[in-house]
């Protein structure tokens, strides 16, 4: 069954009790004293559901991130929880809108790409993004887009997540999420050495850390979709390498922005055959804030779930064998998606 969620009505005593309790628990725990907002329940209809058989220390840059509420963190041996988007902030109301429904979400934030607009400069990501994802900072693990090599070598964001984003010439790393395997590519490829093509370091690199880690579950991130029924870009074949050394060494899911939409794919091969088994599900979630663009009038293959007007995030839920995503849309809007499936 998808992930679902349940609220819990408390009495005004009762709120004040658990109120002091999470005061006491943040002093004493050196953090900086905010109360953790209340989870906001919105409509959840219309909904697309599915159902289907089945972190190392970050060094901190300026500047510092603008303080917010304080999601409640996962408990020791728990399910992980992800959760992201692409293409987030630029001078509208759309980062801010998303960065509140991260505020109520425990565990990870990832950035597919895209993360201040226009070009990535220390200004965009002082004035844009740090005011609003900014204060997840600590949290978050981002990829690389083309508007953040806007500016040379991308060094408003390599100077703003610090070692949280790799190593600047190359732009790619790994890590582990509970029982996941999470690796982050850098989909700019004209950017590294190499490329992104069959025997280049990166995916070379990648093969090799696949193999170095045979977790069950494993998931990637990037900026540029290998597929999208989105007008202004599309499909990314220069990505398709990349995506074969995820199939061939056993990856579950995939996410990217660059298109402004969310749409979800049924599992499948490095070259767009359905495929049930072993395929990869990939997800284009490019919701973050930064306006919307729409889609071809004739989908690509195995696209089963479309929005272009709702900003969101995606929040997954890794179990040991399995993982459960649902897309969580904006205050105001209703569009959602949800859906669970096993590991290879």
């Amino acid at each position: 069954m998808g992930p679902s969620v349940k609220g819990l009505a408390l009495g005004s005593a009762a709120a004040t009790l658990i109120a002091l309790a999470v005061g006491v628990a943040v002093l004493a725990s050196g953090g900086d004293g905010d109360s953790p907002a209340a989870l906001d329940l919105r409509a959840a209809s219309p909904t697309a559901t599915t159902t289907l058989p089945s972190a190392t220390s970050e060094k901190t840059s300026t500047p510092a991130p603008a303080p917010g509420p304080t999601a409640t963190p996962v408990a020791g041996g728990s399910d992980a929880i992800l959760a992201g988007a692409g293409d987030i902030a630029d001078s509208g109301p759309g980062a801010e809108a998303t960065a509140k429904l991260l505020d109520v979400i425990p565990g990870t934030v990832a950035t597919f790409g895209d993360n201040a607009y226009n070009s990535g400069k220390d200004s965009e990501f002082a004035n844009y993004y740090n005011p609003s994802w900014g204060r997840h900072k600590s949290r978050t693990r981002p990829a690389a887009g083309n508007h953040d090599y806007g500016t040379p070598g991308a060094a408003g964001y390599y100077k703003y997540f610090g070692a949280a984003a790799g190593d600047p010439s190359e732009g790619y790393y790994s890590y582990n999420l509970g029982a996941w395997h999470v690796v982050v590519l850098n989909s700019n490829c004209a950017k590294i050495t190499g490329g992104c093509g069959s025997g280049s370091g990166q995916e070379q690199w990648l093969r090799t850390d696949l193999a170095a880690h045979p977790t069950k579950c494993t998931l990637a991130y990037w900026h540029h979709p290998r597929y999208s029924s989105g007008t202004e870009h599309g499909n990314a074949t220069f990505m398709r390498d990349i995506y074969k050394a995820l199939y061939d060494l056993g990856a579950d899911v995939v996410f990217s922005g660059h298109e402004h939409n969310y749409e979800r794919f049924a599992p499948q091969d490095a070259d767009g055959n359905l495929d049930t088994a072993r395929g990869i599900r990939q997800f284009v979630v490019g919701t973050g804030g930064a306006h919307h663009y729409g889609f071809v009038s004739t989908p690509v293959p195995h696209s089963e779930v479309r929005n272009s007007d709702t900003y969101g995030v995606i929040q997954l839920t890794l179990h040991s064998g399995s993982y459960d995503w649902k897309f969580l849309p904006e205050a105001g809007k209703t569009f959602t998606d949800s859906g669970s499936q096993g590991c290879h």
